[in-house]
């Protein structure tokens, strides 16, 4: 005789709240969790600066993807940077607005933005903003060019990774401190 439709179910419902009894993937690295990541006005110290107002607070550094996620925190208003992407970008602005000079549009608290390979533009906060945090998942590299598009410097996940290094020893939580976000 078949089982009744409420045994199927029932057995289906048991074996939900039994957790995965296999072996993960080989090779397959760990997960990350950082806590209060949003958190945009903790602990200074887990701000890596990158010139006088503009600091970033790294999520995740995958290294062995080419990408990383960070929350990029500006307390100053005018041009940040004008540089080119070499993978796309997402963005969710936490806190404030800007937007770039060479686009329409502005990037406002709660506001996502996509910034598609290739794209090359400048940053810009403009007057009455005091701080500008937004979280940005970025894959590959920003190219840093002067305005008639010539490279003049680059950021990427190892130099993510060296500037965090550097930082975290200098106020006291330990190069190796950086290493809990790289993957």
């Amino acid at each position: 005789m078949p089982d009744s439709p409420s045994r199927i179910a029932s057995a289906i419902s048991d074996e939900a709240n039994v957790p995965y009894r296999g072996e993960q993937p080989f090779g397959m690295v760990d997960d990350l969790v950082v806590e209060n990541a949003l958190d945009l006005d903790g602990d200074e110290r887990l701000w890596v600066p990158q010139s006088a107002d503009v600091s970033f607070k790294p999520l995740v550094l995958s290294a062995s993807q080419g990408y990383f996620v960070n929350i990029l925190k500006v307390r100053r208003r005018g041009v940040l940077s004008r540089h080119r992407h070499a993978g796309p970008v997402h963005a969710t602005v936490l806190r404030g607005r800007w937007h770039y000079l060479e686009h329409p549009w502005w990037a406002e608290e709660g506001s996502y933005v996509f910034e598609p390979p290739g794209d090359i533009h400048t940053l810009e906060i403009p007057d009455g903003v005091e701080e500008m945090a937004t979280l940005f998942h970025v894959t590959g590299a920003y190219i840093y060019v002067d305005p008639d598009g010539n490279p003049t410097g680059v950021e990427d996940v190892f130099t993510k990774i060296a500037n965090a290094r550097v930082h975290y020893e200098q106020v006291g939580l330990g190069a190796d401190y950086a290493e809990r976000f790289i993957r």
